[in-house]
């Protein structure tokens, strides 16, 4: 079995979907592949379908959509698929698992591709971080769950995805920095600027990689263009370390013309 959650949900099982059409089996069958191995409790899964508002029939409408997904996956895996169906969609105490591998998920593989580029992040192995965070960010075909319609559980997963991934980017960008690619990241650091509005790291980033390309005034006005922002949508003026960055910037600190330190972001050059 194979199941994508990073994206538009896809489930295959010798190359055949077991993909529900219906709403409720879709984020039935995505709460369980988030957490292969492990029993989903019925109340979660009943709170994911329904939020607080029950219906009386609820455990046995639940009971027919698990159902529906053995029996796709009793279709998908052939000859004698409805006996090893419920042994792969298993009923256990209190809940129901899916007795898959965790690799077999791609968010598992995503995170275990992000673990190891960071401890080589950490260690200052720049160039197989880099490699090692791509590999992770291209696991990624769109937006988490794009096509599955969330209830109150899956909307959780959903943000929690979403922020790992803009942090792996803002990794993956801090090591192309050190290893001097602060040109080939402008227009990628343009786009997220526009699309986080309010985010002082990816600005950091951007105004660093502007002034390494010889662009000191666009970079001063990615800070001039944030603080604006800040101050009239929140009150609040920009942090120190991105004040102490532009100050930098103002005084042309060598500082800037060099590498981070290992273990050390972009936006950590000037933290207190």
């Amino acid at each position: 079995m194979k199941i994508q959650v990073l994206g538009p949900l896809s489930a295959e099982v010798n190359g055949g979907s077991i993909v529900p059409t219906a709403r409720k089996p879709r984020q039935i069958l995505t709460l369980l592949a988030l957490y292969p191995g492990r029993v989903m409790p019925v109340p979660t899964l009943m709170e994911e379908i329904w939020g607080t508002d029950l219906p009386q029939s609820a455990l046995t409408t639940l009971q027919t959509y698990i159902l529906q997904l053995r029996r796709r996956l009793g279709t998908a895996m052939g000859p004698g698929g409805p006996g090893g169906a419920k042994e792969v969609l298993a009923t256990r105490h209190g809940g129901y698992l899916l007795q898959i591998p965790p690799e077999s998920v791609d968010v598992h593989e995503y995170e275990a591709l992000v673990a190891r580029g960071q401890a080589a992040f950490e260690e200052g192995d720049d160039e197989e971080a880099a490699g090692l965070l791509r590999r992770a960010l291209g696991l990624w075909q769109g937006p988490a769950l794009v096509d599955v319609r969330v209830g109150p559980i899956l909307e959780i997963e959903v943000m929690r995805l979403e922020e790992s991934r803009l942090v792996t980017v803002e990794r993956r960008i801090d090591v192309d920095l050190r290893l001097g690619r602060h040109t080939e990241l402008i227009a990628e650091l343009t786009e997220l600027i526009a699309r986080h509005p309010q985010h002082e790291g990816l600005h950091s980033q951007a105004m660093v990689a502007l002034y390494r390309s010889g662009r000191q005034a666009t970079a001063l006005d990615v800070y001039r263009r944030l603080r604006t922002r800040l101050i009239e949508e929140l009150g609040v003026e920009p942090s120190p370390q991105l004040q102490r960055l532009h100050q930098a910037m103002l005084t042309v600190d060598p500082a800037l013309d060099v590498v981070a330190g290992p273990k050390r972001s972009t936006f950590d050059l000037y933290a207190a």
